[in-house]
């Protein structure tokens, strides 16, 4: 009975991580639509740009990683570090409301 139980906590664990992974995926790619557009990309260059803010989140745990990358690109914008990482949140409750 108590195995059972490991496992079914291990397996919902597991699946919420999974689904936690899907949803960041989600709201970067958002995150990098939103910013090609402010530095006015043309189409082939935002499907690559959209690959590298993804790519980018790999680079170390957690979001300063994607936050430093769209950051760092929009720096020639009126774009504040403080407006990418209200996009950010804003982003992932959309995803997430999305995901319900």
């Amino acid at each position: 009975m108590f195995e059972e139980r490991e496992n079914a906590f291990e397996a919902k664990y597991a699946h919420d991580q999974e689904l936690r992974f899907k949803l960041i995926a989600k709201r970067n790619k958002q995150l990098a639509l939103w910013a090609a557009e402010i530095l006015g990309m043309q189409a082939d260059a935002v499907e690559n740009y959209v690959h590298d803010v993804i790519k980018s989140d790999f680079e170390e745990t957690g979001d300063d990683d994607v936050m430093r990358k769209v950051a760092g690109d929009l720096a020639e914008t009126d774009i504040s570090e403080v407006d990418v990482r209200e996009k950010m949140d804003a982003l992932l409750v959309e995803v997430m409301k999305a995901a319900e």
